[in-house]
């Protein structure tokens, strides 16, 4: 670990954030001597977050970035390797240990992003990953087992770490929205339904993390522009079921859901309405909504929490929305509704996120950082949080060889004309972007320049 990173660390020890007031039970002592407290309903809830030296190092050097540079942020195990550490880059026990500092004994959490599934990504490129569809035996004995291994030991295990996982992104939803006769199909992820490894890997996962009695699962859901619609809503649902009591899992080990990971839907649409209508046409009949029920993340993570009871879950979960990139700001923000000319005329004029299309996903133009993380900010929400870390690539503009398993998509490349999962639409990609996971200087401006609420 270079001297640079050991030095934020120490500096950042005593401005890890602290989020929300104290509910539920008492934490547990700070020594390995002593059991760690029972779980609690939130387990954002009245601690601080752990702030990752390496990002605050990278955020910090870039100008500007010092206003955000003490924010937590999620520590991504994108790889068997990254679990060590790669590239100079700290692994998961080094994290642990730098949370535990910061935590100075009080209840702090550490946000993982588990994502290295057999066949990963299967309707993308930029992240396929490097394990094959088959390879599932090796998911669980060289990825599952050493992660859940370490969060074991009894420093971390029985210590005031509060350990939230976010698990597998981009994978669940897929075999709703991207397999059999869908228009938008890939036969990557008909075999991945085929094959059941996705339901069995994020089973596998969320059974042997579960069992470790300070950490908090939730399970990736998609967002509102991608699972919104009636026909992928209580599907979506299902498969979340499905998986959650797969591999010897139960539904007693979801905490909850994330939305929007390393996505960019805004949090909360206040200039129109699903139930909002322009001489007799409905918002959701506009080209940008077309037909879904949902306009943005919260009011869809929350009707998507209650969907998850309604199919069996705990009356208490709770949801995460990523509000890492999806503020929006800057001087292109509308500051009031559209013109009701015309149903489209009206949301595209009032319409805080600018995409070109709502299926755009990589390193957007225009967007802004969003809400700052916080502990229970609305009804059904655990937190908002920055699980994807503002500043690291989606996918490279163009194909850059790497040994990380990472494609090139084209989805990345601003030049690109679209595909039927955006519309055939251009990407609005930002240009000369590295591979995903890197760090894109021009991006970390871009989302500086247009947060909202502002810096």
């Amino acid at each position: 670990m270079s001297r640079r990173i050991r030095m934020a660390g120490t500096l950042l020890a005593a401005s890890a954030l602290t989020m929300g007031a104290l509910t539920g039970v008492a934490s547990a002592q700070g020594d390995s001597g002593r059991a760690a407290a029972a779980k609690v309903d939130n387990p954002y809830s009245g601690a601080k977050v752990y702030v990752n030296p390496d990002w605050s190092a990278k955020a910090a050097a870039e100008p500007g970035g010092s206003k955000i540079s003490n924010q937590p942020t999620g520590i991504w195990l994108d790889r068997i390797a990254a679990i060590n550490g790669t590239g100079g880059a700290m692994g998961l026990r080094a994290h642990l240990d730098q949370a535990l500092q910061q935590s100075g004994g009080s209840p702090t959490v550490v946000q993982l992003v588990v994502y290295d599934l057999p066949g990963r990504d299967c309707s993308a490129l930029a992240s396929n990953g490097e394990l094959g569809p088959t390879e599932i035996d090796k998911y669980k004995t060289q990825f599952i087992d050493p992660i859940a291994s370490i969060l074991s030991e009894s420093k971390y295990a029985n210590s005031n770490l509060r350990i939230v996982t976010t698990i597998e992104i981009d994978s669940l939803p897929n075999l709703v929205t991207n397999t059999g006769s869908r228009p938008t199909a890939t036969p990557q992820c008909d075999t991945m339904k085929a094959n059941g490894n996705y339901v069995k890997g994020v089973g596998y996962a969320l059974n042997k993390l579960g069992a470790i009695g300070n950490v908090y699962n939730y399970v990736d859901a998609g967002h509102h522009g991608w699972i919104g619609w009636d026909d992928n809503f209580n599907p979506s649902a299902q498969v979340i079921k499905e998986a959650a009591t797969a591999e010897g899992s139960t539904v007693d080990k979801v905490a909850g859901i994330i939305v929007n990971t390393a996505n960019y839907s805004t949090l909360k649409e206040n200039n129109f309405t699903v139930n909002d209508s322009v001489n007799g046409t409905t918002v959701r009949q506009s080209k940008w909504v077309d037909w879904n029920k949902y306009v943005d993340e919260l009011s869809f993570a929350q009707a998507f929490r209650q969907e998850l009871v309604n199919v069996g879950f705990p009356s208490n979960i709770g949801a995460l929305i990523d509000t890492s990139r999806n503020g929006w700001g800057g001087s292109a923000r509308p500051s009031g509704p559209g013109a009701k000319t015309d149903v489209d005329t009206y949301v595209n004029g009032g319409r805080y996120d600018r995409r070109i299309h709502i299926g755009n996903w990589c390193n957007q133009t225009g967007a802004g950082l969003g809400e700052r993380p916080k502990a229970a900010p609305a009804s059904g929400i655990d937190a908002y949080v920055w699980m994807k870390p503002p500043g690291e690539s989606d996918g490279s503009s163009s194909e850059i060889p790497n040994d990380e398993g990472k494609g090139f998509d084209r989805m990345c490349d601003p030049t690109y004309t679209g595909n039927p999962r955006n519309g055939n639409n251009p990407s609005g990609a930002l240009a000369n972007a590295p591979v995903s996971g890197h760090w894109f200087s021009a991006q970390f401006q871009e989302l500086l320049k247009n947060a909202y609420p502002a810096l």
